[in-house]
């Protein structure tokens, strides 16, 4: 089970299905995980804040977020969520798919922006908060989508979708940032590179040198890059990772303690134990 996987367990509402490829579900934090570890796909995904307060990184950088804003997620964007200490956070996730807003035919649309934005060869605002002019529009627009996603009447998936280019029209007319430099993008792929391999083979054994060696960096040079880049050391990240793997197996299905560490990737109990204690304040057992 990976990032995503686990994502859809959590899903409170039917998936439209690949004809209509939008989907919404809440979340709370800590409530229902205590964080979401760093991860990227090649859908869009707004975070909506509903209530309290919380931190969302998107490509390294970090925002703090509170009730009424929205982070804007562009495909292939690292992105994180954590919890802010002493508080709560509830949030709406928005997922859709690029490629269903765009035209069969060529069109200026698709071709000047959609695609761009896809791409990564043109960007918006990431987080957008009450200060922004177009505030209160884009969350206007987001409200209306929710209410016609829960109701769903016939011919919804109509005002969805012309809603989406409102949104789209409003980010793209108020974009004054530049794209990201071609160096700091070079370091940000390869980070990609990192968490998409832990993600599908975190239940296996990984070392420094295979990461370094899949970055073409020697292990000195790799385990300096990764710190500066994610601010943590490759054991610790991957250690947490596994962590946060293994409490949600231990809150979502019935195996046992040391099924579940074996299927996170740790081969010793003892040790899994003294880790998950010390990043829980529990055991194992205690956090069921």
């Amino acid at each position: 089970m990976n990032i995503h996987e686990y994502q859809q367990l959590l899903e409170n509402k039917k998936h439209t299905g690949d004809s209509f490829p939008y989907n919404t579900y809440l979340c709370t934090i800590p409530l229902d995980f205590s964080n979401v570890p760093t991860h990227w796909h090649d859908d869009f995904e707004f975070i909506v804040i509903k209530k309290g307060a919380g931190t969302v990184h998107v490509d390294l950088v970090e925002y703090p977020v509170f009730a009424g804003d929205v982070i804007i997620v562009l495909p292939g964007k690292l992105h994180s969520i954590e919890e802010k200490k002493g508080y709560t956070m509830e949030y709406e996730n928005i997922i859709f798919r690029g490629d269903f807003l765009l035209s069969k035919h060529e069109d200026v649309c698709s071709q000047a922006f959609l695609i761009p934005l896809m791409q990564g060869h043109l960007t918006t605002d990431c987080h957008i908060h009450s200060s922004l002019s177009y505030y209160t529009d884009f969350t206007t627009i987001i409200s209306s989508i929710d209410l016609l996603s829960h109701d769903r009447p016939t011919g919804f998936q109509l005002a969805v979708k012309g809603y989406l280019y409102q949104l789209f029209f409003l980010l793209i007319s108020n974009q004054h940032k530049d794209i990201p430099n071609p160096t700091g993008q070079k370091n940000l792929d390869k980070v990609k590179l990192v968490i998409k391999y832990i993600e599908e083979h975190y239940a296996e054994p990984i070392t420094l040198s295979q990461m370094a060696e899949l970055c073409h960096y020697s292990d000195s040079h790799f385990m300096k890059f990764f710190r500066q880049q994610m601010k943590d050391s490759f054991v610790h990240y991957l250690n947490e990772y596994r962590l946060t793997m293994a409490a949600r197996l231990l809150t979502t299905t019935s195996c046992s303690v040391l099924e579940i560490a074996a299927m996170v990737g740790f081969d010793n109990l003892s040790y899994f134990n003294r880790l998950f204690k010390k990043r829980y304040g529990v055991t194992p057992r205690q956090m069921r």
